[in-house]
């Protein structure tokens, strides 16, 4: 995949918080083009041996991160505080076929 960094594992500070790792702006900046809708942008991820469709996230203070899934930690066997590698490609949307 094209675009790939280490990050550690965070989780948002709210019961039933969502895991994530944070994008760095390297990364994430030259993509803001890309934010659609609400500011996501669509991305397939990849982390180890496990690849998903998702969105990377705006946190409202100008980054991005990228949720990590239970099913993901899981199979990753992912904890809290561990560093990992991750990477990602942009999804572009397929083009919508002709009606006619």
């Amino acid at each position: 995949m094209g675009n790939t960094f280490t990050a550690t594992i965070e989780r948002f500070e709210m019961q039933g918080g969502w895991h994530f790792v944070p994008v760095p702006e390297t990364l994430s900046e030259p993509l803001g083009y890309l934010a659609a809708h609400f500011g996501f942008i669509p991305i397939t991820a990849n982390v180890g041996d496990t690849k998903w469709d998702t969105s990377m996230l705006p946190k409202g203070d100008g980054t991005y991160f990228i949720a990590l899934p239970a099913k993901v930690r899981s199979k990753e066997k992912l904890s809290l505080g561990q560093e990992i590698d991750t990477s990602f490609e942009v999804r572009t949307r397929e083009k919508k076929k002709e009606l006619f």
